[in-house]
């Protein structure tokens, strides 16, 4: 058996259906495991282990039959992002300016969880406001990647994709305005999926925000489609929840003869020349399981996308951000000042901005009427520096850069296309050890469609789910 760090979250509902291993035994077993790695990572807002360990003890008789019997996540230890509110626990979402404050309300998907009988151990940190593609901040210092301790996991949900890829929970939540839950996937070796808008229930305001959307982390495909049927769904506080959410089969579905468009640059994004080569590969593995790919072009200019979403931005996100800056900009990472810095002269409004998005979105609206789903890099860069907020200096991309850590992330055009199911799964390694990711870009709502692509990469030989050797060195 492998040992329990790394048992998928599948496996382990498998082996405690047999009684070969037991919730008390997990929960233990991992909570000793990160706090031997903590110290290095970092990856870790609030211990919620007593808690935790009661409800293992919990989980274990409903496994042997008393209390109503097993719910779907049964003993499963979760990572939660300490953005998502708990009831009673810390909600500093990783600022000084909010390092008393205790959340009064339980996000949907924390109560989902809690209610299909997950075990949420551990909270995972964050960069200030999920406001970066990194993951420090004054509050909590900077969270390390598992396999390379010199660089980032990504962010927003960093201290979710380093806690998976270290063994600290085979489940994990993320948020993702501009590619938070894709970008700490791809750079932590995992699995992350961005719903589409309204499939999972989130709270006001942000609920609202068509480019922000809450959704499951994983190790494996099946792990992210597990969490996913437990937290999709209509919820009555939120108003854009969409009833009637799809049920993910767990196991994978035939994609022989499905039409995939290969898109490497997305436009004229400069990329890595390992992310090249590592997306490139993942189309030909497509290729040879007999889905028809093949490589197309997008008319984007990454400096198009941005100045869209920072029209779109400056009105929800960067308002909120920018009120914190005004009040308590001594308290603010030098980021979180830079990031409200940015909405200071918009080169175009808010109803500017959606008429650009729907020109933007009209050549990939067009390409879904003739292909399944679009396969891209999900990071253009190899890595991004633990700790380094990239203020002063350009992020060199093989032969060019760029001026802005989000500009890196080739995630923001699909919070645009917001009804776009994506997955990023992992795509191989770069030549400093850090993973590359691709994201599996399914036509709108479809996210069955998305999911059985994403197995089909990881059966090609990628991930945790398709390597046994898929695993960071050095763990303690």
């Amino acid at each position: 058996m492998t040992e329990i760090p790394f048992l998928s979250a599948t496996a382990t509902l498998d082996l405690y259906r047999r009684g070969e291993l037991s919730p008390v035994e997990v929960v233990d077993a991992l909570i000793d495991h990160a706090e031997r790695n903590e110290p290095v990572l970092n990856a870790i807002a609030d211990r919620r282990f007593d808690e935790a360990r009661a409800e293992a003890r919990a989980a274990e008789a409903r496994w042997m039959g008393r209390d109503g019997g097993p719910r779907p996540l049964e003993g499963l230890a979760v990572a939660a992002k300490e953005e998502h509110p708990m009831v009673g626990r810390s909600w500093t979402q990783g600022s000084l300016t909010l390092r008393d404050h205790i959340a009064e309300v339980d996000h949907p998907i924390i109560e989902r969880i809690q209610a299909a009988g997950g075990i949420i151990h551990l909270r995972t940190t964050t960069p200030e406001f999920c406001c970066a593609g990194f993951c420090h901040s004054r509050l909590w210092g900077t969270t390390r990647n598992p396999w390379n301790h010199a660089y980032s996991p990504g962010g927003s949900s960093g201290g979710s994709g380093a806690a998976l890829a270290a063994g600290y929970a085979p489940l994990a939540t993320g948020s993702d305005i501009g590619g938070s839950i894709r970008i700490p996937a791809s750079f932590s070796g995992v699995v992350g999926f961005k719903p589409p808008f309204g499939r999972v229930p989130a709270m006001p305001p942000y609920n609202l925000d068509q480019y922000c959307h809450d959704g499951p982390m994983a190790r494996t495909v099946a792990d992210t489609a597990l969490l996913q049927n437990v937290i999709a769904g209509h919820h009555p506080l939120d108003q854009a929840s969409l009833r009637d959410a799809p049920t993910l089969p767990l196991t994978a579905a035939p994609v022989t003869g499905q039409r995939v468009a290969l898109c490497v640059r997305l436009g004229d994004w400069p990329l890595d020349p390992a992310v090249e080569a590592n997306t490139r590969a993942v189309g030909a593995a497509l290729a040879a399981t007999g889905v028809l790919v093949e490589e197309v072009e997008l008319p984007w200019r990454m400096e198009n996308i941005w100045e869209v979403a920072r029209a779109h931005f400056a009105t929800i996100m960067g308002a909120g951000i920018t009120h914190e800056a005004l009040t308590h900009g001594d308290e603010l990472s030098d980021y979180t000042l830079a990031f409200a810095a940015t909405f200071t002269g918009a080169s175009m409004g808010f109803y500017d901005g959606m008429q650009a998005e729907g020109r933007l979105w009209a050549p990939l609206g067009t390409l879904f009427e003739q292909f399944n789903a679009l396969v891209c890099p999900t990071i253009a860069v190899d890595g991004l520096l633990a700790g380094e907020p990239y203020l002063d200096r350009p992020i060199p991309i093989g032969e060019s850069s760029v001026d802005q850590n989000i500009k890196a992330m080739m995630t923001l055009p699909f919070n645009l296309f917001s009804r776009c199911p994506v997955l990023s799964v992992p795509s191989g390694r770069s030549a400093i050890g850090v993973p590359t990711g691709v994201q599996i870009v399914g036509c709108t709502y479809d996210d069955a469609g998305a999911f059985a692509l994403a197995a089909a990469v990881e059966a090609a030989g990628y991930g945790f789910g398709g390597d046994p050797g898929w695993r960071p060195s050095g763990l303690r």
